[in-house]
């Protein structure tokens, strides 16, 4: 089995990826830790070799592919970015059977778990202002429209809020058992 994890940046992809991979015996990968692995170098030092985030996705494309062809992926969790279902992402999934799942939150959440790193991907601390949260706020908004109309391609869509990780997992493995089982007696 594969499950692969995609939502707006902060929403918890690799941390509800990472208890979920635990919970079923799974494989866990980050997608953004094999696309630096694969091409030496960080994302935002990829992302301004690229002409434009087109460009990016379909050569990042080029680690989930990588990624896709290992062993140690056939039972796994991957976490994508926020725009997995695009462009070079969506072109090497549509060659997978995974079940695809987008995490949603409410956007005041995802504030609340924004993370901030340098070019070289080292975290950075950062506490925001209310009018940075403001801003982040409407930054958030304006990915999930952003990146809606490609979430439609998933399997599911499975709401987190109000939920703490472990209890998001659940919720998650919950409807990918319901929709594996539903998927079943259909074919």
């Amino acid at each position: 089995m594969q499950i692969f994890l995609t939502g707006v940046g902060c929403v918890g992809k690799s941390t509800i990826g990472k208890i979920i991979a635990e919970l079923l015996g799974l494989n866990f990968f980050d997608l953004d830790v094999e696309v630096e692995a694969f091409f030496k170098t960080s994302i935002e030092r990829l992302q301004q070799s690229c002409f434009n985030m087109y460009e990016f996705r379909e050569e990042a494309a080029k680690a989930l592919a990588d990624l896709l062809n290992r062993p140690e992926s056939a039972e796994s969790v991957i976490a994508l970015s926020p725009g997995g279902l695009m462009g070079g992402y969506l072109k090497v999934l549509k060659k997978n059977h995974g079940i695809k799942v987008v995490i949603t939150d409410k956007p005041e959440n995802i504030v609340e778990r924004l993370r901030f790193y340098d070019i070289d991907s080292r975290p950075i601390e950062k506490e925001l202002t209310l009018k940075e949260k403001k801003l982040y706020l409407r930054e958030v908004k304006g990915d999930m429209t952003y990146f809606g109309t490609s979430y439609k391609r998933a399997n599911l869509q499975v709401d987190i809020s109000g939920l703490e990780p472990v209890q998001a997992a659940h919720k998650i493995i919950d409807a990918v058992n319901t929709y594996t089982s539903e998927s079943s007696l259909v074919t």
